[in-house]
């Protein structure tokens, strides 16, 4: 090892960014023979650090999210779930509905890949540089309800604002008593034009009255969470069943003579 190479080694060191000193050898030997100039060799080497801590960054967002499982948009499957239009997800993954401030809305019966896309938009996020926190309907109002026993709601609802993207999943798999409703209302207004919300139902608008066991306050809710937001309704059978047969297999008939 060469002076030079070893006072590199110690400077990344020092620096906390030994990725440069991976990326040294192979991108001064590209350097020297495509002839880049120093600003050129700058740029590339800082590029593959900042790519890599970013990338590290995005772990860590994804282990803090919560999320039930990995899923990516790269891994939907559009042919079996043809009910929407892929260029509208795909353009939600480029996140410009976080820079608006604005909700995605997943409707439909369960197995049709509502949660697969809120999750899937959610690591996109996290990639991007954006914190995330994926909970179901149930969890939110046990976690509100929480902090309203404590006395300290309001807190938690500002707190809340440093993440930009809350996923509130399975909404409508039970139903909610009135304070459950007036939490989750509370949850949906403090967000209103300060935060994004991506929301998974299995129910259709029309049914929300009967989830919050108050038409008045589902309105009120309604009307601030469709204001900004994508709304994308799924439709058709399970995913998960496509490959099960629900049933014995009929026995074949005998052909007649």
């Amino acid at each position: 090892m060469t002076t030079l190479t070893s006072e590199l080694a110690f400077l990344f060191r020092a620096l906390k960014a030994p990725r440069l000193g991976e990326a040294l050898p192979i991108l001064a030997e590209r350097a020297r023979a495509e002839d880049w100039s120093y600003e050129q060799f700058l740029a590339a080497l800082l590029e593959r650090e900042v790519s890599a801590r970013q990338q590290q960054g995005g772990e860590a967002r994804i282990r803090e999210a919560g999320f039930p499982a990995r899923k990516t948009l790269e891994a939907f499957d559009f042919g079996y779930q043809a009910s929407i239009q892929k260029a509208v997800v795909l353009h939600l993954g480029q996140l410009d509905f976080l820079a608006g401030r604005q909700n995605v809305i997943f409707l439909g019966p369960p197995g049709t890949g509502k949660t697969h896309l809120a999750i899937a938009l959610g690591i996109r996020a996290c990639l991007a540089g954006q914190r995330v926190r994926f909970a179901s309907a149930t969890t939110w109002v046990t976690r509100l309800a929480a902090a309203q026993r404590e006395h300290r709601l309001d807190r938690y609802l500002t707190i809340l604002d440093r993440w930009p993207l809350l996923i509130v999943d399975e909404v409508g798999y039970l139903p909610f008593d009135a304070e459950a409703a007036s939490l989750f209302f509370q949850l949906v207004n403090a967000r209103y034009e300060r935060g994004s919300l991506i929301v998974t139902s299995n129910k259709p608008f029309t049914a929300w009255g009967e989830i919050f066991g108050d038409a008045t306050v589902a309105a009120a809710m309604l009307d601030r969470l469709v204001h900004h937001a994508e709304i994308l309704s799924l439709k058709g059978d399970s995913y998960r069943l496509k490959d099960k047969r629900l049933g014995p297999t009929p026995e074949p008939r005998p052909t007649p003579a």
